[in-house]
């Protein structure tokens, strides 16, 4: 398998507590002297309206939120299959509000999850 690319949401296999779920890779693709690990921020169906949580509505995920707070990194075994990718914008609002969730960038409100 190819490494997942930055963008993509795959159906990933967290485990049984976690279970089957579709994550967003955040991670940049791995090298062949790289371990072959993917970042990723898992998608949930049951959103708190977290701060920390992006909307975003494409056609291959049910309706609910990537949560930041949740970010995992596991092996490339785990990914079972693509379901799709986030254009620009969208990932763009991910990464801003995992930045914001890190502390390495402040939000005002306006820029908060919409």
């Amino acid at each position: 398998m190819s490494s997942p690319a930055r963008g993509e949401v795959w159906l990933v296999d967290l485990g049984y507590v976690a279970k089957v779920r579709p994550c967003l890779v955040i991670s940049i693709p791995a090298l062949m002297e790289d371990r072959a690990l993917a970042t990723l921020v898992p998608h949930t169906t049951s959103p708190r309206n977290s701060r920390f949580e992006v909307t975003v509505k494409v056609r291959f995920l049910k309706l609910g939120a990537f949560d930041v707070q949740n970010l995992i990194t596991i092996p490339h075994a785990k990914l079972i299959r693509k379901l799709g990718e986030l254009d620009s914008k969208q990932l763009s609002l991910v990464e801003d509000t995992l930045l914001f969730w890190l502390e390495f960038k402040e939000m005002d409100s306006k820029e908060e999850n919409t």
